[in-house]
This record gives C-alpha cells, structure tokens and sequence, in this order.
C-alpha cells in the first residue's frame, strides 16, 4: 500500500513521463511488462486461468504468447497513465486517431450512456471520448482503496470538463445527467458482485454481467453508444472507435440485454484478445454450488 509520499513520487514520476517523447514511455512500460512477466506473481496466473477459460481450443504455446503480450500490454497502461492524466489536450491530439460512426459534435444528441470496455487503452479513449464531445460530460468511476490516489486519478479523468461519481451513487446521478442532455460514461464488463447483475455467458463461461445498464437506458430514456480503445501498434498511439447506437436496446429482458453486451464484447476481444485486461477476475463470482476458478 503507497501512502501520501510514495503516491506522490508516483505521480512525480508520471508527470516527468508525460514530458518525454511518448515513444520512450512505451517502450519502457512494455519493456517492465516483460521483466515482471519473468516473475510468478498472482496477477500472471489469472491471467492464464481466463485464458484457459474462454479460448480452451487454443495450444499452450497461443495462451503463452498471449499471456506475456497481455501481461506487457497492462503494465505499459499503467505507465501511460501519465501521458493520459497530464500529457496536453495538444500531445494527445497527435497520440490519438478518432474512427466514429456518428456525430460526436451533434448539438441534438439524445441522452446517451457511453458504454465503455475494459480493454488496455480504456484510460486514453474516456479521456478522449470525453475531450471530443466539446460538451460536459459525467463519467462512473470505481474508488481505489489508496484515498491519495483515488483523489488524484478523479482528478486526472475529469479535467476535460468530466463530473466523476462513484459507481456506489450512481444511479440517481446517471438518471440526474441524462434529464440534463450531459452524455455518461460508464464500463459494465467486470465482476462488481450479484447486485444488479445476473448470470450470462462470456466466451462460454457464466459470468456474473450487471443489468443496471439495460435499465438505465430504459428509466433514462437513453441510448447506448459503446466505444472501444485500442493500442496500435509501433508504439503509435492509439485509436478511439466509437459505434452507432445499438438498436432495440433495452429490451426488457435483463438477461437477453446482458448476453447482449457480452457478445458484443466478445467480437471486439476476438479482434485483438492480447489487449482485453485479463489480469482481472472477470468471473470470480460463481452461480451456486460451482467452485471458484481462482
């Protein structure tokens, strides 16, 4: 656990990071993701039990070459938390290729949730997707449990005219923005517990998958945009996608409307499965009776 001195020579850290060539950042963020991907560590065989999980058909040889791709992947994000928390609007304008299939400067855009996905990239495409709207925007946020930290990464995330709320009060205040026109940010593919959410496949495997986005989007009269980050490669930057709304979305069948969500997820990990964060135990909550995977 950092307290308030080392959080602070972390973010120190971060800050002379973001003043460097962004090239020079990732390559020493990919080049610790290895190092610490030589090391067993407890983050490196989850890793390798979703892998396990979801791609079965896959050889040894495939999980592994994904595994340390992935486990280099996360790492650099973390260490790219500085070009996106205090690199320039400018900086990030260079860093960052937009392909969107709608009008992200409609002045008539409906209430609309931002359904984000926890690929690698998440950090730099909120940032943007907020910094491109040209609008307030609200975003969901889960706390760390280190405050210092907490208060600086809220900070950072909403210094292009974000409001950040807690996932905890968050219902209330999405409904709140959306009478306001305000776009939401919010991520549904993690394992927040059996509150709010039900059981749904994910790449075959049950995984608990929360519902409070279908039924935000119906008591908000919302739509759902989903967007998606992605790392390109060359030590490039990265690319924001932004998808046409979904349609027929919700439907009011909380079940159907969350395997929704998770085929959709699906198809975009299919597309680049080293980036997804496998490091998190997406399915540490387990339907009654089975026993857990980690």
């Amino acid at each position: 656990m950092l307290g308030r001195i080392g959080v602070a020579l972390a973010v120190g850290f971060l800050k002379l990071l973001a003043l460097v060539p962004y090239g020079i950042t990732a390559r020493f963020g990919d080049g610790l993701g290895w190092l610490l991907y030589q090391v067993p560590s407890h983050r490196k065989r989850i890793v390798h039990i979703n892998l396990g999980l979801c791609f079965p058909e896959w050889t040894p040889e495939r999980r592994e070459e994904v595994a340390q791709k992935h486990f280099r992947h996360a790492i650099r994000s973390y260490v790219e938390r500085s070009v996106q928390w205090f690199g320039s609007a400018e900086k990030l304008a260079k860093l960052i290729q937009v392909d969107s299939e709608v009008d992200l400067l409609d002045p008539d855009m409906p209430p609309t949730l931002l359904l984000g996905f926890h690929f690698v990239a998440i950090e730099a495409a909120s940032v943007w997707i907020n910094y491109s709207l040209h609008r307030p925007c609200g975003s969901l946020y889960q706390p760390m449990s280190n405050k210092a930290l907490d208060d600086i990464a809220k900070k950072q995330r909403g210094r292009f005219d974000a409001e950040m709320a807690s996932r905890a009060d968050s219902a209330r205040i999405v409904l709140r923005w959306l009478r306001d026109r305000k776009p939401v940010m919010l991520g549904a593919d993690m394992d927040y517990g059996m509150r709010n959410s039900t059981f749904v496949p994910f790449f075959g495997v049950q995984a608990c998958t929360l519902t409070a986005v279908g039924r935000l989007a119906k008591t908000g009269h919302a739509q759902i945009m989903p967007f998606v980050g992605e790392v390109l490669p060359n030590y490039k930057g990265y690319k924001l996608r932004v998808f046409k709304p979904w349609d027929n979305y919700p439907t009011g069948d909380d079940a159907a409307d969350a395997r929704r969500m998770n085929a959709f997820l699906e198809e975009q990990v299919r597309l680049m499965p080293e980036q997804y964060y496998w490091v998190h135990k997406r399915f540490k909550t387990r339907p009654p009776g089975e026993p857990g995977f980690y």
